[in-house]
């Protein structure tokens, strides 16, 4: 039997296990992906490690998240940042360069090689055929250092695209389609794989919306061919020779089958406060909204700002509405303003922003209080915009500058206008010039660490006792977020190399009380949390594992896990556990109080511990999914501990 891409390209970089769904399997990893919400603990994780240089074939660092300097924090961090990437011979994107996936795409992604990222939105670059991973910041640090990135062997999901995308309809409802029918974590456990012939009509960047929305599924990452438009888009970026063919072979299977007739869709929108919560445009149309806003990795493409500024050419944004316009990239940008796209949106009302992340992860443009925003943005979990009650909306270019022109959420094939055709241009400019490049290894083994006084050094993290009998200081529900466990944000991300301050912000949406009721326990034993389903779910930085465990979260005790926060528990030390039974769920409430004894021997003979809740006086089994060498990671007290003891023994 023939193998699919995705297979082919776990078989070309399988390093340990067998390809078998389920079973835990290494892969070799070609390049890494930081940016600066994420890459500064990658950075301090590299210095602990006493890493020498880099030993993949590219790693590239994204200063894209942390853009506005109200103080001296972000600037302090971009310039540890540089540093150090010097240090560690890793590429550098400047501050207003871009986002950090489209650029990659532009710059760097390769078809046929592997790329781990710590950010949840990596599986971009599988529109041009790469197999892209994302992972909290200690595994990319480990790939960084040549370790195999280890993860469970997913289903390969096949979607099958027929038809073509018809007039007022592009690639972000697609994906959103896929969330209308599986919800968010309808991907968990997979890998998906888009063919058939609809592709012929979906552009590189197109894939890329498809892409990086895949994770808001929950998938493992997603997949598409290297083909004639991949080679297509290459050429474009002056990178022709990077192109290779991989295509699956003709009698490839998958494991799930799907079909999309991308004819028979229609303008979507995911009302608040999921990315699942998707509905037709029509079913909502009419309700007043105060903010549209167009761009972020999303919607990075170049078509998806010329289609905006041809419809609103020679027209006026709604009094009341804020079109706020986020250039992607600089280079994007650029090819704009030579085109002439630019000036018809300043023109009709909108406001144009630096190239960075921006509002999509809530540094800046936050939308007014209890007003409808929408967004072409992968997310809207509660309170990540940097409005606690906001009511963002995911949707295309088109539907968001239709509803700024009118002032309600409004299908834009009710706009009854032509509808703009816009191809992105064959001859572009590129620009590469805030790209810098890593140093010579003699170079950059001079380069000292540049930290300002907001960058502290990592905590120590002990290994776990054999007995914990703690609190539950918070019971959460289902689709629990990164965003609601510890948030992104202006006043949250400049404290993101600062543990300790870092830490007063977790759980802080869900209840602002448990930082200073987390303390009071914190040298009695620290204290367990209690979760429903797809606990987790979102961004994968770590900090949502890491301020928690500096808080004394010792057990996660939940219905199903998001499998990047699952591991970054692990990686921090905190044992994450799954109800045997899910009705246990309901029998515990916060304030009870656990006990689990025997915890080694308990993960070394099997996956099922006994959890006694003292305060009902009762017991329930829980199960924990770790492999064997994720048990020994957290045994060892985290991912840190056990690699200083595997280079210790390299060394001795």
């Amino acid at each position: 039997m023939g193998l699919n891409v995705a297979q082919k390209l776990i078989k070309s970089h399988l390093v340990s296990g067998e390809m078998v769904p389920g079973a835990e399997i290494g892969i070799r990893i070609d390049q890494t992906l930081t940016q600066d919400a994420t890459g500064t603990l990658v950075m301090l994780e590299l210095e602990a490690m006493q890493l020498d240089r880099a030993k993949t074939r590219l790693s590239a660092q994204y200063v894209d998240h942390n853009l506005i300097q109200e103080d001296f924090k972000n600037p302090d961090d971009h310039l540890f940042l540089l540093s150090a990437c010097q240090r560690f011979g890793i590429w550098y994107s400047r501050a207003g360069n871009g986002v950090s996936h489209p650029v990659h795409q532009e710059r760097f992604g390769k078809p046929g090689q592997t790329m781990l990222g710590s950010d949840s939105h990596t599986p971009s670059a599988g529109a041009i055929g790469m197999l892209a991973i994302g992972a909290g910041g200690l595994e990319v640090a480990l790939a960084i250092a040549a370790e195999p990135f280890h993860v469970e062997m997913p289903n390969i999901w096949g979607v099958k695209l027929v038809g073509s995308l018809p007039d007022w309809v592009s690639a972000k409802d697609v994906i959103l389609e896929m969330l209308r029918r599986h919800g968010v974590d309808g991907g968990k456990g997979r890998i998906i794989e888009y063919y058939g012939p609809g592709l012929d009509r979906l552009s590189a960047m197109d894939r890329h919306v498809i892409a990086n929305m895949g994770a808001e599924l929950g998938a493992t990452t997603s997949a598409f061919p290297s083909d004639i438009e991949v080679r297509r888009f290459l050429k474009r970026q002056g990178r022709g020779d990077d192109w290779i063919e991989l295509l699956a072979d003709a009698d490839a299977r998958y494991d799930i089958d799907e079909e999309i007739d991308l004819s028979q869709l229609e303008p979507l929108i995911a009302m608040p406060s999921s990315p699942g919560n998707v509905k037709r445009v029509r079913e909502v149309a009419g309700q007043e909204i105060t903010q549209a806003y167009i761009g972020s990795s999303a919607n990075p493409g170049y078509r998806d700002f010329a289609i905006a500024a041809q419809m609103v050419k020679g027209r006026t944004v709604h009094t009341r509405v804020s079109l706020d316009i986020n250039p992607s990239s600089r280079q994007i940008l650029e090819n704009l303003v030579r085109d002439g796209h630019i000036a018809p949106l300043l023109h009709a009302g909108a406001r144009l922003h630096q190239a960075g992340c921006n509002g999509c992860i809530g540094m800046g443009q936050a939308p007014a209080t209890d007003k409808i925003s929408l967004r072409t943005v992968p997310r809207n979990f509660p309170g990540r915009s940097g409005t606690r009650e906001d009511k963002v909306c995911l949707v295309g270019p088109e539907t968001a500058a239709a509803s700024a022109l009118t002032g309600v959420i409004t299908d834009p094939r009710d706009l009854n206008i032509p509808y703009p055709r816009v191809a992105e241009p064959d001859e572009i400019i590129l620009n590469t010039q805030m790209l810098l490049a890593p140093l010579p290894a003699t170079e950059a083994r001079k380069v000292k660490l540049v930290k300002g006084p907001n960058i502290a050094s990592l905590p120590e993290i002990e290994p776990p006792p054999d007995y914990f009998e703690i609190p539950v200081l918070l019971k959460v529900k289902d689709n629990v977020s990164t965003d609601e466990i510890l948030p992104a944000g202006a006043r949250v991300l400049p404290f993101r190399s600062n543990i300790p301050e870092i830490s007063k912000f977790a759980f802080d949406i869900i209840d602002p009380t448990y930082h200073d009721r987390a303390l009071t326990v914190r040298e009695a034993g620290g204290h367990a949390v209690v979760g429903g389903r797809n606990y987790g779910q979102g961004s994968s930085r770590e900090h949502a594992a890491l301020a928690p465990r500096f808080l004394g979260l010792r057990v996660v005790i939940v219905k199903s896990y998001a499998r990047i926060h699952g591991q970054n528990l692990v990686n921090f030390g905190v044992l994450p556990l799954t109800f045997d039974d899910p009705a246990a769920y309901d029998r515990i409430e916060q304030g009870d109080r656990l006990r689990l004894e025997g915890i080694r021997k308990s993960l070394g003979t099997g996956q099922t511990l006994t959890v006694k809740d003292l305060t009902t006086k009762t017991e329930f089994a829980a199960r924990h999914s770790m492999s064997e060498r994720q048990v020994e990671v957290f045994l060892q007290g985290g991912l840190i501990n056990w690699m200083r003891k595997r280079v210790q023994k390299l060394t001795a």
